[in-house]
């Protein structure tokens, strides 16, 4: 997929998603109206009731305090809500617990009243009021009295600064439903949020995964162009030389035939390179690397390698430093890998330098880890590139400037082995000033 489809797709899919929330917020908010007006048909419906309780309960307490009443004028007296579930009725006269319950049934069964009630008298004498059992509602419009003294407990306590006589009636179970708006406003938001999140996440998903084998793609490419590359050259050459000297024009000439074979042996040996690293990283795919760990001298390893190094690279005027500060340095490593591990980093600081290379290799211990750090002053690399230098392939793009050879398998190679060893590699750079390339292995 090219960058052009790349971006029509991603276009689409924002497009697409852009629906998906615009009908989901759509739906939501009739949602959340919808609720709201049933929300507010409960309220109305809660508070109708409300109110057709307390008038059917005064009017039926009114009619108590009538047909308790021995003095007509008085039966306009007050029946008074003191609470929601506690009424208050004047009267003229005492009147008798028996009788007033009589009274409270017969009406409350008028008026359809089937809650659980008790009533109190006060005892003007006394100066309290006397409660009554707990008359329960049964089926049927039936009433029973129990001795649930607990209920009384629960009567609620009230002052009441008048004189005269009067009795109280009380609902102890008397409750009207309330609304939970947080609920049922919040459930929908929850599922459309849930929703969404699951489709960004897959979109996102998806994105990086294409990305992911774009950029893969890629560098599969660059990695095929530049094999090509690096192959086509050395065969060429072989080619070309082995044609001079097939056509015999130089059998007279033993020098001119010594720089031809010179140059076929040396193109061939070059050329069994390229294919080895090849072959090298396929083994590393299948896991079927073996180590041979033995005790390996760093120290001794790296001042030979800095003679022969700097003797090998003379024309480049090469210059190897060392401060070899570790005094444990002779860890069990498989020489042949971590010797390659090595030299590979040294290569890299020549190729990638602009100058004269300078290179400088320190060595140090810190928790029983034995650190190797080789620092270079060369081109240098970019942040943004440095997370993926170690990735199989992957080489620092540089246009169509094709003046550094190589497959991008070095430092595939390089961290594979040595994570292998249970160590880590890390790197710090700076564009134009160098790198820094630290390994850490541990000793035991």
């Amino acid at each position: 997929m090219n960058n052009k489809n790349l971006n029509i797709f991603i276009f689409l899919s924002v497009i697409a998603l852009a629906g998906i929330l615009f009908i989901q917020l759509f739906w939501l908010s009739k949602t959340k109206i919808i609720q709201n007006e049933n929300i507010e048909i409960q309220k109305n419906q809660i508070e109708l009731n409300k109110k057709y309780f307390t008038e059917s309960a005064i009017s039926a307490l009114q009619n108590v305090r009538n047909n308790s009443s021995t003095d007509s004028s008085y039966k306009y007296a007050s029946v008074e809500k003191i609470q929601s579930n506690l009424y208050l009725i004047e009267i003229n006269n005492d009147i008798q617990p028996y009788y007033l319950q009589t009274l409270l049934i017969r009406e409350f069964n008028r008026f359809k009243i089937y809650k659980d009630f008790h009533f109190s008298i006060y005892d003007c004498f006394k100066d309290s009021l006397k409660h009554s059992n707990l008359i329960e509602f049964y089926k049927d419009s039936a009433f029973i009295i129990t001795e649930n003294r607990s209920e009384i407990k629960k009567f609620p306590k009230f002052k009441i600064n008048r004189d005269g006589a009067y009795f109280t009636v009380f609902f102890p179970t008397l409750k009207f439903e309330s609304i939970d708006t947080n609920d049922s406003s919040i459930t929908p938001a929850y599922y459309i949020s849930a929703v969404i999140l699951l489709i960004f996440l897959f979109f996102a998903v998806s994105i990086h995964i294409i990305i992911k084998q774009k950029k893969l793609s890629e560098i599969k490419n660059d990695f095929i162009n530049n094999m090509t590359h690096e192959l086509k050259t050395p065969i060429s050459t072989i080619a070309l030389s082995s044609e001079i000297l097939f056509k015999g024009d130089i059998l007279d000439d033993k020098d001119k035939i010594r720089r031809y074979a010179d140059i076929i042996f040396k193109e061939n040996k070059r050329l069994e390179k390229q294919v080895e690293k090849v072959l090298n990283v396929a083994k590393l795919d299948k896991n079927t690397i073996h180590l041979n760990k033995e005790k390996f001298n760093i120290h001794e390893f790296i001042m030979d390698l800095k003679d022969s190094f700097e003797f090998n690279n003379k024309d480049l005027g090469v210059s190897v430093k060392y401060e070899l500060n570790a005094t444990q340095f002779i860890p069990l490593l498989d020489t042949v890998h971590i010797s390659n591990v090595i030299l590979n980093l040294l290569e890299n600081a020549i190729k990638y330098c602009a100058k004269k290379p300078e290179i400088k290799i320190k060595t140090w211990n810190e928790k029983n880890k034995l650190f190797i750090a080789i620092s270079d002053n060369g081109i240098g690399i970019s942040k943004e590139h440095s997370n993926n230098i170690f990735e199989k392939f992957f080489r620092v793009p540089t246009g169509n400037i094709h003046n550094v050879k190589g497959f991008g398998l070095g430092l595939y190679y390089v961290k594979t082995i040595i994570e292998s060893h249970n160590g880590k590699i890390e790197v710090k750079s700076k564009i134009k000033e160098g790198s820094t390339f630290t390994i850490k292995l541990p000793i035991n």
